[in-house]
């Protein structure tokens, strides 16, 4: 399990500040969703963290050690918010592609990706390839390779952005079976008030750029999830309060 330590996080492309100085941790085991306005620093802020752009100033840390570290050990993966399969490999090659790169650092308890695909219904397609599916089944292969990797940090940047709403409902329910009980720490890029709360541990609320967190929301729904979780009166209490923070921030 990872556990991430910001401390005076700032991060700039230029004159151009995005992320203020930010400090917050994140325990190992945690589901942490991100939710704030278009442009206001969400990916560059969790982008930076996976060790994919650099601090500006300020440390991050994953594990104890720089992101760099935990990328070059396959300790995080991450699901973008397009699938990004590659078209001349098939469902179970997409699914295979972090663990056929740097063999030598894959993790001694990565998974099979057949059983994988087989938890989210793709058994019967390993040998298709990505135009051949579904929007909703691309993205279940993005996820798939991302866990078969046995990460224990998992960063999705709306991953569910660009499909319709029985689908990403159908996707929130599926993730939550995926990764609970399974000691990963995931942090969630989301517009969806309720994709966040159905999803989370925890709620983080940011302004609009440069990202500072103005709320930090604890979701107290119990775990596993049900499948109907969006019907509780909790919930509904929770995505009020989540919509309130929001319009505070908008409003600063």
């Amino acid at each position: 399990m990872s556990r991430i330590v910001l401390r005076d996080l700032t991060k700039s492309f230029g004159e151009l500040p995005v992320v203020d100085p930010l400090s917050l941790s994140v325990q190992a085991g945690e589901f942490v969703s991100i939710i704030g306005p278009s442009g206001c620093g969400k990916t560059t802020l969790v982008r930076v963290i996976a060790g994919l752009e650099p601090a500006t100033s300020g440390d991050v840390e994953v594990d104890g050690a720089p992101p760099r570290h935990a990328r070059a050990n396959k300790r995080v993966a991450m699901v973008p918010q397009q699938p990004g399969l590659l078209p001349w490999r098939t469902v179970r090659a997409n699914a295979r592609l972090l663990l056929d790169v740097n063999r030598a650092a894959n993790p001694t308890d990565a998974v099979a990706p057949e059983a994988l695909l087989d938890e989210v219904g793709l058994s019967g397609f390993l040998d298709r390839f990505p135009h051949e599916l579904s929007g909703g089944m691309q993205q279940r292969v993005a996820l798939v390779r991302a866990l078969a990797l046995h990460a224990p940090l998992l960063v999705m940047d709306e991953p569910f952005a660009a499909l319709d709403e029985i689908t990403r409902a159908e996707m929130r329910v599926l993730l939550n079976r995926l990764v609970e009980g399974k000691h990963v720490t995931v942090l969630f890029v989301t517009h969806s008030i309720a994709e966040a709360v159905a999803l989370s541990d925890r709620v983080l609320v940011s302004s609009p750029r440069p990202a500072s967190i103005i709320a930090d929301i604890a979701i107290d729904l119990h775990r596993p999830r049900p499948t109907d979780v969006e019907d509780h009166p909790r919930f509904v209490e929770l995505c009020a309060n989540v919509r309130h923070a929001l319009h505070r921030g908008m409003a600063l």
